[in-house]
């Protein structure tokens, strides 16, 4: 048996061992046990404005477009310690305000920021590379935009800064993760819509650490792929093989049963260090963000575990180096 067969195997235990220690439990993400907590940085300023444990909202302007965006602090904010950022891209036609109450995003610990997509050519608000999205949605633009706004006006961390989208969200987010490598530590996208556009400078961008949770049933983004508004959209597994060749990882992924319905797929051993792909299936899952019943998405819902805290739990493993 080969060395690198070896550590596969070793890996299998250890993370079948891991896994069952993790947080499933629907409702409010936990971050009880979490690494992530504020660092205390006496340099910190531009603080002002921003009250602990509330949602403000922030406008700026972005290639002659008015965009704007939501920014929530944690409960213990006090301007004096640098927090993870996380930016969080809701789905196609979802207000950013509904995203922010159903993924309970808020209550992690960290800054959170919820920007706001617009009109696409269907009058829905859509992310860039879709192919309903507007023609003026330079994404790309407004996020680098959010970073450089948020970093100036309260306190973050850099090497704790991460991604996350649902549905057309989340192939926004793949489209970040081939485009603004250096700006983000991980990436995460649920139900994921992965079309032709999100794939954008991927051929030449480096390997990075991304999860995904898909339902096998989704009835909107179909877990084989699909064609969807005259555009395709890739196959989750597809999406996941580019990630996993990129990283150099071992083909053959390290499954283990989460819930009657869930399972995790692991390509832990990989050439580029410190990079990881996990997956959640969630088997009959529909097009929804688990644990979340106030969810507006299709299909059945799938609650057995929760994205929020296991989203947080991968970002928490993976800050930047």
């Amino acid at each position: 048996m080969s060395g690198r067969r070896v550590v596969w195997c070793v890996l299998s235990v250890v993370v079948s061992i891991l896994a069952s220690g993790l947080v499933w439990a629907t409702g409010t993400p936990s971050a009880s046990a979490e690494p992530l907590t504020p660092v205390p940085q006496a340099a910190c300023t531009g603080v002002d404005g921003f009250a602990a444990g509330t949602t403000s909202v922030h406008r700026t302007e972005v290639n002659g477009v008015e965009r704007t965006y939501r920014v929530h602090v944690p409960a213990d904010f006090t301007g004096r310690s640098r927090y993870p950022l996380i930016l969080a891209y809701h789905g196609r036609a979802e207000k950013s305000t509904t995203f922010e109450r159903y993924t309970r995003l808020s209550a992690l610990p960290a800054i959170v920021v919820f920007p706001a997509g617009l009109p696409g050519t269907d009058g829905q608000i859509a992310w860039q590379g879709a192919p309903y999205s507007s023609p003026q949605a330079d994404d790309i633009a407004f996020t680098r935009t959010i970073l450089r706004e948020v970093r100036t006006m309260t306190c973050v961390d850099r090497t704790r800064t991460f991604a996350v989208g649902r549905s057309n969200g989340g192939g926004f987010v793949g489209l970040l993760a081939c485009q603004m490598t250096s700006d983000f530590a991980a990436y995460a996208a649920i139900s994921g819509a992965f079309y032709a556009g999100h794939g954008a400078g991927c051929a030449t961008s480096p390997p990075v650490s991304v999860l995904e949770f898909h339902g096998t049933a989704d009835p909107i983004i179909k877990y084989k792929g699909g064609v969807r508004f005259g555009g395709r959209y890739a196959a989750v597994q597809g999406w996941l093989d580019g990630w996993i060749r990129k990283a150099g990882c071992v083909r053959t992924p390290i499954s283990t049963r989460i819930t009657a319905d869930v399972d995790r797929l692991d390509w832990p051993v990989c050439g580029a260090a410190g990079h990881q792909v996990t997956h959640y299936r969630i088997n009959g899952g529909g097009h929804r963000w688990p644990g979340s019943t106030g969810n507006p998405g299709a299909g059945k819902r799938s609650d057995t575990i929760s994205a929020s805290s296991l989203v947080w739990q991968f970002f928490s493993a993976h800050p930047k180096a």
